[in-house]
């Protein structure tokens, strides 16, 4: 019974990558403020997406952006993360050099919109210096967890998006859409839950990519208010619970 239900798992978690994916197509995360690509299927803002290019980020300040925004991205919405970017490219300082000679009352001020000013401006100095110390080299996971701020969600955002590094991102969508069809449990931890696509999907960067930015569009549709997925259309009958 075990080893059927962990199958029947697996098998669930590529059926709703094959459903989500051929109902919104790819996604062409992590957006860039300054790419003027669109994804004209998303919900919400459609700017700076780049569906089907896995080649950005390209340059040294595209990755920063990145490691920029999933610190700014916490416990806020991306409109606001992404008003605190444009605050700061404003300042010329989506540069981790130029945003460390700025004084923490300016950078408090740019990221004000994104909440959590103090907290976040502490976080964004501490990944910021140890961005200027990794010289080009992809950081380890620990590393990144190591820096203050960053959980286990930032530290995998910062690797597959930033890093194109296959570490599956497990969010809040991520575990509503999977408990309500019965494929995570309640109790189920960020790894245990990790661990599950991961042991199920090829490891490939572009693949987590586009499933975890796919599960965020079909739970902003349903699953974002209560009660979580009872008007979901496209994962009827994918409960595999006994």
């Amino acid at each position: 019974m075990f080893y059927l239900l962990v199958q029947k798992k697996g098998e669930a978690v590529k059926l709703i990558f094959s459903k989500l994916y051929n109902e919104y197509g790819p996604q062409g995360w992590w957006p860039l403020i300054n790419y003027s690509g669109l994804n004209t299927a998303k919900t919400g803002a459609i700017k700076e997406y780049h569906p089907l290019n896995y080649d950005l980020p390209k340059t040294r300040d595209e990755i920063y952006e990145i490691i920029l925004g999933t610190i700014l991205t916490q416990n806020t919405s991306w409109t606001s993360a992404k008003k605190a970017l444009l605050n700061l490219n404003s300042l010329n300082a989506i540069n981790p050099e130029k945003l460390l000679s700025l004084k923490d009352k300016t950078i408090k001020e740019a990221i004000r919109c994104a909440g959590f000013l103090n907290q976040k401006t502490k976080y964004i100095k501490a990944v910021t210096h140890f961005y200027i110390s990794l010289e080009d080299i992809i950081p380890t996971r620990n590393e990144l967890l190591n820096i203050n701020g960053i959980g286990n969600e930032t530290a995998d955002s910062i690797l597959l998006y930033a890093y194109k590094q296959p570490e599956f991102v497990v969010d809040t969508y991520t575990k509503r859409i999977f408990l309500y069809n019965g494929i995570i449990n309640e109790n189920d931890n960020y790894n245990r839950i990790k661990y599950l696509f991961e042991s199920n999907l090829d490891p490939e960067f572009y693949i987590y990519n586009e499933y975890h930015a796919l599960i965020v569009e079909h739970a902003k549709r349903y699953y974002s208010t209560k009660p979580y997925g009872e008007k979901d259309p496209l994962l009827q009958n994918i409960n595999i619970g006994f």
